[in-house]
């Protein structure tokens, strides 16, 4: 039996996002602070959990199997969007990373990261479009390799898709 209140929010803008964030008492996280969390503590790896994307031959992310975009053979279980925690989580203890929906964060787009700041860095002041990270479940080597905890894409804040939502983010007290 799937339960859809078990499945990441889709269709929800960026403006949306930073909205329920802030009435949360929470933010969407910068581009830095989503790609230092997928790492989970690794350093200069590929995905959440290392290098392999299948490591033991097993499925941890739910991405886009067989030939995009004709026919997606779902080896992982899933054809749309998966339930949370349906994969292991990251050494940080977070889930779907990467795969199964796009997330915002709370940069403007840049095509070039700034090299002025080098602990948290913050994206450019203004622009007309939001970075988003994390690939999603139709996301396939041949056609969007972008489900790798570096890789990034934008759009515009007023958009909204079937495979994109968002996560929330606190900062720590001391």
């Amino acid at each position: 039996m799937c339960l859809w209140m078990d499945h990441p929010v889709l269709h929800v803008s960026w403006t949306d996002a930073r909205a329920y964030c802030e009435w949360a008492g929470r933010r969407l996280p910068t581009e830095a602070e989503w790609e230092f969390a997928c790492r989970g503590g690794l350093q200069d790896r590929l995905y959440p959990w290392g290098n392999k994307l299948m490591p033991r031959g097993q499925h941890y992310a739910n991405l886009w199997q067989g030939e995009f975009p004709n026919h997606n053979t779902a080896e992982d279980g899933f054809t749309q969007t998966s339930p949370v925690k349906r994969f292991p989580a990251n050494a940080f203890g977070l889930y779907d990373m990467v795969g199964n929906v796009w997330e915002w964060t709370a940069d403007w787009w840049s095509v070039h990261h700034t090299r002025d700041h080098t602990h948290n860095p913050e994206g450019p002041k203004t622009g007309s479009d939001r970075v988003k990270k994390g690939g999603s479940y139709m996301c396939h080597k041949s056609y969007c390799y972008r489900y790798r905890c570096a890789a990034r894409s934008q759009n515009t804040p007023d958009s909204s898709a079937s495979n994109l939502g968002f996560r929330c983010a606190a900062d720590l007290t001391p």
